[in-house]
């Protein structure tokens, strides 16, 4: 969470007027600071700890600290998405391993990482992860599409061995584009706003969507999500069952068309 335009600040705000405790992790480096500035927004302003998801040191010391805090807790977001830039663009077969290892490291293995360490811990309760629709292909999206892919099939698995064992739900929230930093990586980020407005049934906002994801978010953290794991919840306007753009918006184009 690295501004008041994430998905995971909106998640962290909505939570907290619940009244939901918690805490925020940052990533290494300044990203970490990031977190920290954007923390004194909330109220009340809610600890952030370091935790580079490839550093199984840093999964301990977060863990450490809410066992220390509260002795267990209800639930976590995974808001954990990364790719070198290699992994983004229009070269798919060329990226070099090195760079995918990097990608499906931080964005899809680091959920069970996360969850292999923080499961003890949990009394049931829920496990959200951010996800983007993988179920089709996006021109420039690439590698980060894999990791996706990857995501939602980890959190299937997740939800059968975490449900059986402790209880746990886990779930993934696929959401609608929105302008956050991370989008900034995405090269050509404008033609997936261009899309959602021709072929969502609901009309989408990329600059306000993070807080419908967020109240999503809440609904799938609380007791009224008591019997809902591995599902993908889909916060798009609708965008993911159309096979082509709406009927009433390609009327209204063709409507504007001038005649010979």
């Amino acid at each position: 969470m690295v501004s008041k335009h994430s998905i995971a600040y909106q998640v962290a705000k909505r939570a907290q007027e619940e009244g939901a405790e918690i805490i925020l992790t940052g990533g290494p480096g300044k990203s970490c600071r990031l977190t920290d500035r954007v923390a004194n927004t909330l109220n009340p302003v809610p600890p952030v700890i370091q935790m580079d998801v490839t550093c199984p040191e840093h999964i301990d010391n977060v863990a450490n600290f809410i066992q220390e805090k509260w002795g267990t807790f209800d639930g976590f977001l995974h808001a954990v998405a990364y790719a070198p830039p290699p992994c983004l663009g229009d070269n798919f077969m060329g990226v070099p391993w090195q760079d995918v290892a990097i990608a499906l490291q931080v964005s899809s293995h680091s959920l069970a990482a996360i969850g292999t360490r923080m499961a003890p811990m949990m009394k049931k309760g829920s496990i959200i992860a951010l996800d983007f629709d993988a179920s089709k292909v996006w021109a420039y999206y690439n590698w980060m599409g894999v990791c996706k892919s990857a995501l939602e099939s980890i959190a299937r698995y997740m939800a059968k061995d975490l449900g059986i064992k402790h209880g746990i739900r886990v779930n993934c929230i696929a959401a609608g584009p929105i302008k956050t930093v991370a989008a900034k990586a995405i090269p050509a980020f404008e033609s997936f706003e261009t899309m959602w407005a021709e072929r969502s049934i609901l009309e989408w906002s990329v600059d306000k969507g993070a807080l419908d994801v967020a109240n999503s978010a809440v609904f799938l953290f609380s007791d009224l999500s008591a019997r809902i794991t591995g599902e993908i919840l889909h916060v798009d306007g609708g965008f993911h069952i159309m096979g082509s753009p709406v009927e009433q918006k390609v009327q209204e184009k063709i409507q504007t068309i001038p005649e010979n």
